[in-house]
């Protein structure tokens, strides 16, 4: 009987953690061309945000076309969450610049905030995702 109980418990428990989850529908657009790859990086808070990969909660890498990437993340708990996209033309693996740091490749985050001399922090960039699937545009700039 113990076990019975045990296993509807664990049953219970799993049906409600599934519900629990969402999504999010990302579409990145205004690449340079179709070359390279767009590369994107999901926080879940400001430590490591916009560039650090391993305290990205979600990356991904896809190749542009017609300029843009369309894709879904899926399987996420109900949060606030930022994204940090680069549009890597010569597939380096980062964000290439000029002699005096200026981003020679395509960059953007969610909700689309102002850059002025540096990265928008966390909460610029951030949204909040609840139980119902949302739709994040990104401009790359």
């Amino acid at each position: 009987m113990k076990y019975l109980l045990f296993f509807f418990a664990f049953i219970f428990s799993f049906t409600l953690s599934a519900q629990t989850r969402s999504s999010v529908q990302v579409n990145i657009q205004e690449a340079n061309s179709d070359q390279g790859m767009i590369r994107v990086l999901l926080f879940s808070g400001a430590a490591g945000f916009p560039d650090q990969v391993g305290k990205a909660v979600k990356s991904f890498s896809l190749p542009p076309k017609n300029l843009q990437v369309a894709f879904t993340i899926t399987d996420l708990v109900p949060g606030t969450y930022a994204l940090a996209v680069i549009h890597d033309q010569d597939s380096n693996g980062k964000l290439s610049s000029n002699a005096v740091g200026y981003p020679i490749e395509k960059f953007g985050f969610s909700n689309n905030p102002k850059v002025y001399f540096s990265p928008p922090s966390f909460e610029k960039a951030a949204f909040v995702l609840g139980k119902t699937p949302m739709k994040v545009t990104i401009s790359l700039r």
